[in-house]
């Protein structure tokens, strides 16, 4: 496996692939649609756990003190991710207010934004996996509870 290539290399390599700005520029908004999407997925599932911790939290919380703390700090988590997505990788910016030098700086440019977004959302993931990770830690301590 080749090594991940910086972003003025990655410019580079889709301007010979494609020989213009245009068609690069497409490649690089359908790779902000993946993120897009897959960072409504991340809102989505953290929405879930705060909405069943509505539901059934109190009952939850109120079982053991385990129960009652990793289900905090569940929500604490799932809440930065939340938090992390909407500040970093839902903000938004237009491709076409990014102008370089040459047709290369304007694509290394809306590369380095691209990762930025990405780094965003896997902060965003990472957070709402240890906020889950908390919630079904307290789910299992009620259940142990017998309650």
């Amino acid at each position: 496996m080749k090594n991940r290539l910086d972003p003025a290399a990655e410019a580079r390599a889709l301007l010979r692939q494609h020989g213009d700005l245009a068609p690069c520029q497409a490649v690089i908004t359908h790779q902000f649609d993946v993120i897009q999407s897959r960072t409504q997925a991340v809102i989505g599932l953290a929405t879930l756990a705060l909405t069943i911790t509505g539901f059934s939290g109190p009952r939850m919380a109120a079982s053991s003190l385990l129960a009652r703390y990793t289900m905090i700090l569940g929500l604490v988590w799932v809440l930065v991710a939340i938090l992390i997505a909407l500040r970093g990788a839902l903000q938004i910016r237009w491709l076409t207010q990014i102008e370089g030098d040459s047709p290369e700086a304007t694509l290394t440019a809306m590369i380095d934004y691209r990762d930025r977004k990405t780094r965003r959302f896997s902060q965003s993931l990472v957070s709402l996996a240890v906020g889950l990770s908390f919630y079904v830690t307290s789910v299992l301590a009620y259940m142990a509870t017998g309650r």
